[in-house]
């Protein structure tokens, strides 16, 4: 199966949190997304690694993605190592995907940074025709990501464009709450985190509404490039 988009989280909500309208608006749009998990997000102040795989096949449903995926790499232990690289570079190779996005180049939660860094260089590594891997017995063809992108998460960080997802913002919200261990949740007993809490909900929806201000429609989510991005003419930036 081939993807347009495959869109890497550290943790099963990475990805929602992140740029989960921007995936629905391109999905409404006939592109085939898909997503992986690096970690099941053990380490969670609340819920389990059990209770996040419901929750997130639960997004996927939300979301309408065409695939989800969990590589169990270690939750807070993961390191950018060639082992590592080496399972990124054969899902790369098996969905071959245009674009690529992935965690915010860095941020409060180490493995986001991490998990960038490392998804990054799987994305130049996987087209190098001299590092061989396999999928079922058959040798994979080398595959290079056109684009790699990063989306934002807690840090604010300065986006190099941003997509109107105003459309979207309901669907993104939705996916969100799917992860009900997570997120706040008046009547649970378990103990509070920086994510618990009300306001840190409210942020997801009101950073969304203030990077639509700034181009003038309702909601945005925000990216960040390694490179430039180019355009035929001026008339194609809005």
């Amino acid at each position: 199966m081939k993807l347009d988009i495959l869109a890497f989280g550290a943790h099963p909500d990475d990805v929602e949190l992140g740029c989960g309208a921007t995936i629905a608006k391109e999905i409404s749009l006939g592109k085939r997304v898909g997503i992986i998990d690096l970690t099941r997000g053990e380490l969670g102040t609340r819920g389990t690694a059990e209770t996040r795989d419901v929750e997130a096949a639960n997004a996927a449903k939300i979301l309408k993605i065409a695939l989800r995926e969990n590589l169990g790499f270690k939750d807070g232990f993961f390191k950018n190592s060639k082992k590592n690289q080496l399972e990124i570079i054969k899902v790369l190779r098996k969905y071959k995907p245009e674009i690529v996005l992935c965690n915010a180049i860095y941020d409060r939660h180490i493995d986001h940074g991490k998990g960038s860094s490392l998804v990054s260089d799987a994305c130049f590594l996987s087209g190098l025709v001299k590092i061989e891997t396999s999928l079922d017995e058959n040798i994979q063809e080398p595959w290079r990501p056109k684009l790699v992108y990063h989306y934002i998460q807690w840090a604010t960080i300065e986006p190099d464009f941003v997509v109107d997802v105003s459309d979207f913002i309901d669907i993104k919200m939705q996916a969100i709450k799917a992860y009900e261990t997570q997120f706040y949740n008046p009547n649970s007993n378990e103990p509070e985190s920086p994510i618990t809490s009300k306001n840190f909900l409210d942020s997801v929806k009101y950073r969304a509404q203030d990077l639509g201000r700034l181009i003038g429609t309702n909601y945005a989510e925000g990216f960040t490039t390694e490179r430039y991005l180019a355009v035929n003419s001026l008339s194609d930036l809005k």
